[in-house]
């Protein structure tokens, strides 16, 4: 599965609004039966990270609670969550809070005092049986604490995402089969 860089499409609920950071990574996939939304991708994107990014979110959320910034907190088994998740506004999955939402995008993310960030999950169709699954993250630094948090995160954030766009595909397509 290829996965690449590409510019925020013009199709995303993001797409109008300015941001300090941004960035884009698209990947395509056959889905025969049709039977892949974009629930089915959002919880294959909660269920589906590599055991390593769950500790790498561990220790993130460790650290940072030191600072008194938000790290999603004790919340109830994880498979219950996504049972229940209707991908409403709202509604929160872990450190994701649902932002926005249409029949193909789902907008996440979460406010804090050091910075603000958005990650859209948004599927389109392509050719006859091939859809694509794009995921963009924006960030704004609401201070200087959050360009200083975001310095050692980027380079993480550019190997993760690539790799939970291939994770969640991987799921979504397991989910419908």
């Amino acid at each position: 599965m290829k996965v690449e860089k590409v510019k925020m499409t013009n199709e995303s609920l993001l797409v109008e609004k300015d941001y300090d950071y941004s960035d884009s990574f698209k990947t395509d996939f056959i889905d025969k039966d049709n039977k892949i939304d974009i629930m089915v991708v959002s919880k294959a994107f909660f269920s589906s990270s590599p055991e390593w990014i769950g500790k790498l979110f561990t220790l993130r959320n460790k650290i940072v609670s030191v600072f008194g910034l938000k790290t999603g907190g004790k919340t109830k088994s994880k498979k219950e969550l996504l049972t229940n998740f209707k991908g409403q506004i709202g509604e929160q999955v872990g450190i994701f809070k649902v932002f926005d939402r249409s029949d193909n995008e789902i907008i996440l993310g979460e406010d804090d005092r050091h910075l603000n960030f958005r990650v859209s999950l948004l599927l389109k169709p392509e050719k006859e049986d091939e859809k694509s699954l794009t995921i963009s993250t924006t960030v704004n630094f609401n201070n200087s604490f959050g360009k200083l948090y975001f310095l050692p995160v980027k380079p993480f954030h550019k190997i993760i995402v690539p790799v939970m766009l291939k994770s969640t595909i991987k799921e979504a397509v397991a989910q419908s089969s």
